[in-house]
């Protein structure tokens, strides 16, 4: 080749690798598999919050009860700079403040809280509670600034609720290649995930280390993620607040044949006598009849999404094996004050043939403790047992590494103190410590209130990093274990560990529970 041959093709090469080489982006904006999205910025120096992302197509025509879509792509920076719609949903709660402009079908966007500098950081991906009919990412509590600056990438998701999510029917169930149907918004959060695994580099977060975590419904789903083959690979930690789909829970699951029979009587209870009349059915004609006072739907065992019972799958160590960390609040049912009598009536009434075992177990012997017993029955049989359940399942069968909490801190109220003889934390209190978005509440906060919140958020982002929540400057946290010594984190001002003290109630339930399997 002449000499002079040469400059002129290396001068060619570089022009070459120049012209395909991308151009730097501009700060804040991040490359997507569907484009480039803008951010803006958070409540915290230093965190970046990319908002109303799509993960998935708009379930609405065709594709409402269907399978999430990929989301079309698009050509210009999309901004991301304001929440997407919330999921059409009946009687949210009034500690329930949107930030998202409307409800509609078109609502499966999730929302990315990431450190400026972050690289290859844990995630955690919030899945919100709010008893599968309610609820949304975009709430005021859910902001994940805080978190985020504990160097973890935040995602918090919103996924098809109630009937719009949850509904089986024959016709459904026979267009469906695999032979199932319902567990739409399960599939929901396994797409959100599928969207985590593909773009979360981007953001700076690491695929590989993936941590769901939920509160009551929220954490009732966690628990069927850890039991469905589809997520497997997709998360590597868990974290369950107040809720579990074990033991007989308030969120009970049922057979695919059941959620057909009573999806094809909803139909028929909105005159569609076939499944395309019911897509054509304006939503608020179907999501106005369903909710707490109408017919519940929820998560089904399908035989794919869900292939079995979780409790069966955990007690066989079929689950997806990673570490876990989970609890419940002190109160959970919180502001029933009966009298002695009234408390036994109904331990009769729910023990008919254990009363004497039960009325030792929850004493009444006087006005406070008769107060603490009735609060640990109705927490106990709300959700309380089923959390335990899980907590003991997993430590026996999957491998892992448990951490179980009691959160306990109380915020006064406008209306004055905490009083004395307050029965503990109620139910999704918890939820503005954890985010540490106390000033959500409307409440005053007080210095303790802050450190436990910021105590939680390290706990918690400790978890996400390492499966392990302690660190230095906080109190110890024993693993839990299925032989003992166990001990249980107590969250409130003055946070340690301390032993378990209510092993007897669990395995009273647990007897009963396991007596009602074997005679079903």
């Amino acid at each position: 080749m002449p000499r002079t041959v040469r400059p002129l093709l290396l001068f060619l090469a570089l022009v070459l690798v120049a012209s395909c080489t991308e151009a730097p982006l501009p700060d804040g904006t991040v490359r997507t598999r569907q484009g480039l999205v803008s951010g803006t910025t958070s409540n915290i120096e230093g965190v970046r919050a990319w908002l109303g992302l799509p993960y998935a197509a708009p379930p609405v025509g065709d594709m409402r009860w269907k399978a999430p879509a990929a989301p079309a792509p698009w050509d210009s920076v999309r901004a991301a700079d304001a929440f997407g719609n919330r999921c059409i949903q009946t009687n949210p709660w009034p500690d329930m403040i949107w930030n998202s402009p409307a409800e509609s079908e078109d609502c499966l966007y999730l929302n990315v809280w990431a450190p400026e500098s972050a690289e290859a950081a844990p995630v955690m991906l919030w899945i919100h509670g709010g008893g599968y009919f309610a609820g949304s990412a975009d709430e005021n509590r859910h902001d994940g600034s805080v978190l985020a600056s504990k160097g973890v990438v935040l995602v918090t998701v919103n996924y098809r609720l109630g009937v719009m999510g949850f509904l089986a029917h024959p016709e459904l169930t026979a267009e469906s290649a695999r032979g199932a149907s319902g567990n739409y918004g399960l599939l929901d959060m396994i797409a959100a995930l599928g969207w985590v695994r593909d773009n979360i580099a981007s953001f700076g977060g690491d695929p590989g280390n993936v941590t769901i975590f939920g509160e009551s419904a929220g954490s009732f789903a966690v628990s069927a993620l850890m039991s469905s083959p589809l997520a497997a690979g997709l998360f590597h930690r868990a974290i369950g607040e107040s809720g579990g789909h074990f033991g007989g829970s308030a969120l009970s699951l049922s057979t695919l044949g059941m959620a057909e029979t009573n999806g094809a009587g909803f139909a028929e209870s909105r005159g569609a006598a076939t499944l395309a009349e019911l897509r054509a059915t304006e939503p608020s004609d179907l999501v106005g009849s369903a909710g707490p006072n109408g017919p519940r739907f929820g998560p089904i065992i399908d035989g794919y999404v869900l292939p079995e019972d979780p409790e069966t799958l955990f007690e066989t160590g079929g689950q997806n094996k990673v570490p876990l960390l989970a609890g419940w609040n002190s109160a959970e049912i919180k502001g029933w004050q009966p009298s002695a009598e009234e408390l036994r009536g109904a331990l009769r009434q729910r023990f008919p043939s254990d009363y004497e075992a039960a009325a030792a177990l929850y004493p009444a012997s006087d006005p406070a403790e008769t107060v603490r017993s009735a609060t640990d029955f109705a927490g106990d049989n709300f959700l309380v047992y089923s959390t335990w359940k899980w907590i003991e399942l997993h430590a026996s069968t999957g491998g892992q590494p448990v951490y179980r909490y009691l959160f306990d801190q109380v915020m006064a109220t406008p209306a004055g103190p905490v009083p004395d003889d307050d029965p503990g934390a109620a139910h999704a209190t918890d939820i503005p410590f954890v985010f540490n978005t106390l000033e959500s509440t409307g409440n005053p906060v007080s210095d303790a209130d802050r450190a436990v919140a910021d105590l939680m958020a390290s706990y918690w982002a400790n978890f996400a990093r390492s499966g392990d929540p302690n660190g230095p400057g906080l109190p110890d946290w024993p693993a839990w274990t299925a032989e003992g010594p166990r001990h249980v984190m107590r969250l409130n001002a003055s946070a340690s560990a301390e032993p378990e003290s209510d092993r007897a109630r669990f395995d009273f339930l647990d007897g009963l529970q396991g007596r009602d399997r074997m005679e079903q």
